[in-house]
This record gives C-alpha cells, structure tokens and sequence, in this order.
C-alpha cells in the first residue's frame, strides 16, 4: 500500500472538513461550562458502561441521533442546561448532581 494520490488525499480533505469532532474543556471555563462538559460525560459513560449504540441511546432518550451525536461530542450550544439534566434523568432516573 502506497502513498494516496492527490485526488484521494483531497477526498478526504473534503470529509473532513464536514466533520465534527469532539470539543476539549477551555482551560478557563465558567463554573457552568464545567458542569455541562461533566454531564456530558455523563452520557459518554452510559454509554459505554450499558455498551450501547448511539441509535439506541437515541431512542432511549427520544430524540434524533443527530441530537445524541452532538451530546456525545460536547456540541452543546443547542441544549439548555435544564434540557441535559432531563434528557440524562430519563437514562438515569437516581441522578444527583452536584455543583462544586
């Protein structure tokens, strides 16, 4: 296997570029950014412990798989903090949360 030709390496370029991958925690986040970056984990966590799809999360929660991808990858400016807490509450109904 060689070195991919031009017309390969731009294809992919091009995949890329649509793509979105998943967001770091900024060194200087706020309190509340923290606190939606560890719920997020959260989701992640359930995820892999219950060893399930993103689709099945997705319908476990009732929402679109595009909405459990962005969770998944901490693309949450669409989600309200409450909305979060809610959608996690459904897959875990003894959710207690704790802000430090």
């Amino acid at each position: 296997m060689g070195f991919p030709d031009k017309k390969e390496i731009n294809s992919a370029l091009k995949k890329l570029k649509k793509s979105e991958g998943t967001l770091a925690l900024q060194g200087n986040a706020t309190p509340l950014e923290k606190f939606r970056w560890d719920l997020c984990q959260k989701f992640i966590k359930y995820k892999k412990v219950h060893n399930i799809t993103q689709r099945e999360m997705a319908n476990r929660l009732g929402v679109d798989e595009a909405k459990v991808s962005k969770i998944l990858h901490h693309r949450i400016d669409e989600f309200s903090t409450d909305r979060l807490v809610g959608l996690f509450s459904t897959l875990d109904p003894e959710l207690i949360l704790k802000v430090s």
